[in-house]
């Protein structure tokens, strides 16, 4: 049975016809994935506190990569940290730092993002930056968090053109408010599911009589498989996907994704865990498939007071208020349409791109793709 438009989608589907040769976010085209509301910015940021930013690297006909850092508040972090929690979708990555956050269940630096090869150098960067930090003079040990995706497709990645002074950059540059998409930061040089993509977000707010709290995602897509768009088999119908027949999938399947969450909810380690396994559903919404040489990694993180880390603090026993199990379903539920909608929107928001070797990455065909959900 084809499902039914509404009168919302239509009148938005008529304007984005209009519009679809510009980059448009999803909802602004009258796609909605799920039942649930977006934030003011529909981003990460809705989360109060949370700031992003984005050096974005551009060099010649080769380079195309950067950096993206997702700042958990604007304080120092390694003296003020939040709970946090990764889970492991696929491990094919290169991922820094995440054991430590496994192990004690709390974030002490930004997250940053970036490609395969400069992760380390994100790292040295990130280290740096904490350690001149005022307060963290006889500090010996830091854990930077970074994550990646493999850009060399587009980007010439052997260079390792990221340098620690991209990170210092990004983290300058980390503001509230609407986030950049697209061929920015971290997604610069990224491709996903047969097109360009790039860094996406978007939030959700649930209703007061479910606690009210906000659930942001911010995405690095890099990863392929079978594209659906709300529904729609926009990958089937236009031949371009993982093991078609009649056009070969040029663009690969392999890759990676990093899905940065936080929250205002006041969750421990345990709690965001679960929290981040129900992100990862987003993945599967779009059509991804997780492949082999696919690293798809999910972090997540709580801004409530009521279960901050305080390094200085004289007690000795910590005293968290947290949502109860029974209360963590609609939390779920957030997480899996704003992690949707993010890697929707970095596709939507990426343009085509040329990089290394003369090679071409076209944009994804907005106005094939509301024409076909109009006639369903």
């Amino acid at each position: 049975m084809k499902r039914s438009i509404s009168i919302l989608f239509l009148l938005s589907f008529c304007v984005g016809l209009m519009q679809a040769d510009a980059q448009n976010r999803v909802r602004d085209l009258g796609i909605q994935p799920g039942i649930l509301t977006p934030g003011t910015y529909n981003a990460i940021t809705d989360v109060e506190g949370v700031l992003v930013g984005h050096q974005t690297i551009l060099r010649g006909d080769s380079i195309r990569t950067g950096v993206t850092v997702v700042l958990p508040h604007d304080g120092n972090m390694f003296r003020n940290r939040v709970p946090a929690a990764v889970y492991v979708g696929n491990g094919y990555g290169k991922a820094l730092g995440f054991t430590q956050v496994q192990e004690l269940g709390e974030l002490e630096t930004p997250v940053a993002l970036t490609n395969t090869l400069s992760v380390f150098e994100v790292a040295h960067g990130l280290a740096d930056y904490m350690l001149q930090l005022p307060g963290n003079e006889q500090v010996r040990s830091v854990n930077p968090v970074v994550g990646e995706t493999n850009d060399g497709w587009l980007n010439d990645i052997r260079s390792r053109g990221v340098s620690t002074e991209d990170v210092y950059a990004a983290i300058a540059a980390a503001a509230s408010g609407s986030v950049a998409e697209g061929n920015v930061g971290a997604g610069t040089g990224t491709r996903a599911l047969g097109y360009k993509a790039g860094i996406g977000t978007s939030s959700r707010v649930l209703p007061e009589s479910r606690g009210g709290y906000t659930v942001g995602v911010l995405v690095q897509s890099n990863f392929g498989g079978i594209l659906t768009v709300n529904g729609t088999p926009v990958g089937q119908n236009l031949k371009n996907h993982f093991m078609s027949d009649e056009v070969p999938y040029e663009y690969g399947v392999d890759g990676s994704i990093m899905i940065v969450v936080a929250t205002d909810a006041p969750l421990t380690a345990r709690n965001l865990e679960r929290l981040a396994k129900r992100a990862f559903l987003g993945i599967a919404h779009v059509g991804g498939i997780v492949s082999n040489g696919s690293g798809d990694y999910v972090i997540a993180f709580s801004t409530s007071e009521d279960v901050r880390i305080d390094l200085d603090s004289d007690e000795t026993l910590l005293t968290n208020r947290e949502v109860q199990n029974n209360d963590m379903t609609p939390l779920f539920l957030a997480a899996i349409e704003a992690t949707e909608e993010a890697i929707l929107n970095s596709l939507f928001m990426s343009e085509e791109m040329s990089g290394v070797n003369g090679r071409v990455m076209p944009a994804i065909p907005a106005d094939k793709i509301l024409e076909m959900m109009g006639e369903e």
